[in-house]
């Protein structure tokens, strides 16, 4: 029980931590407070989706972290780094709830935390000229590339009744949710137009809404995408919690 207030408190340290960061560009509590723990990855630890929530070390030790995070985990850190990371101990067992990692030779540090102050996609504009479309698996439009490699995405009904914003050579404004990673940028457009200006809005008939697959694009037909918030140790749910993990994409 003591444990299990114990990683409770340090959730919420963290959520402090990252949902702070987004709201005032740099973190108010210090993650250096919480225990330090060095070693050597050995390898990536792999949801049923196919998200990184983690690693182990050189010496067994397992490390979970926030699969939301994974691209910025994955570019930051690799097998055969020496880390720093600095999170909560598990009294009975080699494991470590991370509150943040730290590359030793680059310096580069990864923060956890819940997917945006309030577990949802992250807000994202992006303007440029239409490079090219981009189809889904079953051929139909769902969004275009951007010269500057922003990758808009919209449902197909959608995409056709915009077809002539979103015609080659067309400069067009998204606004809607996304990400920006160092694999690239993302807007799911909820708003789309010539200018900030001059904007209408883009339905969403899929339950998931801007937030979620978009119309069986991505990985795992139904599974959680880069723009999801994921199950992990400091996002929603965590390996000590008793949770059972969500069942694998069917």
């Amino acid at each position: 029980m003591k444990l299990r207030y114990a990683l409770l408190a340090a959730t919420l340290i963290t959520a402090g931590i990252s949902g702070v960061a987004l709201a005032q560009k740099g973190p108010v509590y210090d993650p250096a407070q919480l225990p330090e723990v060095k070693g050597k990855v050995a390898q990536y630890l792999l949801t049923p989706r196919g998200e990184v929530d983690g690693f182990l070390l050189a010496d067994g030790t397992e490390v979970h972290f926030a699969p939301h995070l994974s691209t910025q985990l994955v570019f930051s850190v690799k097998p055969g780094d020496a880390v720093t990371i600095h999170g909560l101990k598990a009294k009975a067992a080699p494991l470590v709830l991370a509150a943040s990692v730290t590359n030793d030779a680059s310096g580069t540090t990864v923060l956890s935390g819940p997917p945006g102050r309030h577990g949802g996609p992250p807000q994202a504009e992006a303007t440029g000229k239409v490079k090219a479309q981009l189809h889904s698996p079953h051929g139909d439009v769902d969004g275009v590339l951007l010269e500057d490699g922003t990758i808009v995405r919209l449902p197909p009904p959608e995409a056709q009744k915009f077809a002539a914003e979103l015609a080659d050579g067309k400069t067009v404004f998204v606004r809607g949710f996304g990400s920006d990673s160092p694999l690239g940028k993302v807007v799911a457009a909820t708003a789309l137009g010539a200018d900030k200006d001059h904007t209408q809005p883009v339905a969403f008939p899929h339950p998931g809404g801007p937030g979620g697959r978009m119309h069986g694009h991505g990985p795992g037909e139904g599974g959680h995408g880069p723009m999801m918030g994921g199950h992990g140790p400091m996002g929603d749910h965590g390996p000590f919690d008793g949770d059972e993990p969500p069942p694998p994409p069917q």
